[in-house]
């Protein structure tokens, strides 16, 4: 029997330390909980600050076998700690061997991608669940575009299209997780054929992400922008894990906004901060500019949200759903990832192993959880 059923790594950083305060929050009676860094001062705080009565475990990402104890002791370890591509693996690397639940939020393609090709196989014969993107990427656009499929008829071709509209602040550990992706997309793009070469291939189904174009959408009166995240990715390993998804489906991601201005701002914004991206000094300078462990104050995620719109369609069938809730980066981002950990530490689930997504792993059980926390599924047209 392991000592806790669930522990935070990374509980003293910006996002860390929400998740531990949903956790206080909303543990059920009896649950063993741990957090775990490397600071137990800062720790020891951050447990004072929210009333608990909870075990503080040493574990450094640069002591390997800190974090094969860490994993030895718990049920589900939450990840909090990034860029994940710089300091993740060793504790991925730990829960796979030792047969331990693991979740984290990252957004990183790459650290997805390579987790799979370096430990997948290893959690597989463990019994390991390793849950990858389990905060706003890619909780809504996953389990989203599962409850949208179930609408739809499962023997047809399905295409469905996410549509992402937000508001809110980016704390300095997204932004620099960002730099560092857009930085590193060559070694990403080069990892991710690898794993297309490995990974078996589904028969007599097919399965694909499809780019899209920017521009005006009449389907929802917006203007939209392909979305190059790690969501189109995570939709379609669902996609190509259950029949549920149709012989045939595709998906297209895209973030939609108001105004043609708004459409142009961000994507010169984006644009260079990429460029910016490729130059070693250009990049710390970025990262400098909202440096970790800072973030939105309380008043401004209040005021964040999120609503991700999914159009789908099934032969002469078509719904449009809805997936809503508050601020997007954080707030809710720490709700998903507790409840991602509590739904796999408590409900009953269905037989999976080795890296699998939210909708494979979790799905309705998951959606249930959110559901009663706040955040809403509905069909909002079906024509």
């Amino acid at each position: 029997m392991t000592d806790f059923d669930i522990a935070l790594f990374g509980a003293t950083g910006f996002t860390g330390a929400l998740t531990a305060e949903y956790l206080a929050a909303h543990a059920p009676a009896g649950m063993r909980w741990a957090l775990a860094g490397r600071n137990r001062e800062k720790l020891a705080a951050l447990r004072d600050r929210l009333g608990v009565d909870v075990s503080i475990l040493d574990a450094d990402v640069t002591d390997a076998g800190s974090l094969r104890r860490l994993a030895g002791s718990a049920r589900v370890v939450i990840s909090t700690v990034g860029p994940y591509i710089r300091y993740g693996e060793p504790l991925v690397a730990a829960c796979a061997e030792a047969g331990t639940d693991y979740v984290d939020l990252t957004g990183e393609p790459e650290f997805v991608d390579l987790m799979y090709l370096r430990h997948h196989a290893t959690a597989e014969r463990t019994g390991a669940r390793l849950v990858h993107a389990c905060g706003f990427d890619s909780v809504p656009h996953d389990l989203g575009a599962l409850f949208t499929v179930e609408q739809l008829p499962s023997d047809r071709p399905i295409r469905l299209r996410g549509y992402v509209s937000a508001g809110g602040v980016l704390s300095g550990g997204t932004f620099g997780s960002a730099v560092t992706a857009f930085g590193r997309f060559r070694q990403a793009a080069a990892v991710h054929r690898e794993r297309r070469r490995a990974e078996p291939r589904g028969e007599g189904r097919r399965v694909r992400a499809v780019a899209g174009r920017p521009g005006h959408d009449s389907e929802t009166g917006a203007w939209v922008l392909p979305l190059p995240t790690v969501d189109p990715q995570i939709v379609t390993r669902s996609a190509a894990a259950l029949d549920r998804y149709g012989p045939d489906f595709s998906y297209g991601h895209f973030m939609a906004v108001k105004s043609p201005l708004v459409a142009a701002g961000l994507t010169a914004a984006v644009a260079g901060t990429f460029a910016l991206a490729q130059v070693p000094p250009a990049r710390g300078l970025l990262v400098r500019l909202r440096p970790p462990g800072s973030g939105p104050t309380a008043a401004q995620r209040e005021k964040g949200w999120f609503r991700v719109r999914f159009v789908g369609e099934a032969g002469d069938q078509r719904v449009v759903t809805e997936v809503a809730g508050g601020d997007p980066g954080y707030g809710e981002t720490a709700k998903m990832l507790a409840e991602s950990a509590l739904c796999l530490a408590y409900d009953p689930l269905p037989a999976t192993a080795g890296q699998v997504t939210t909708a494979v792993a979790m799905g309705g059980p998951l959606r249930a959880r959110l559901e009663r926390a706040g955040i809403s599924f509905r069909v909002v047209d079906r024509g």
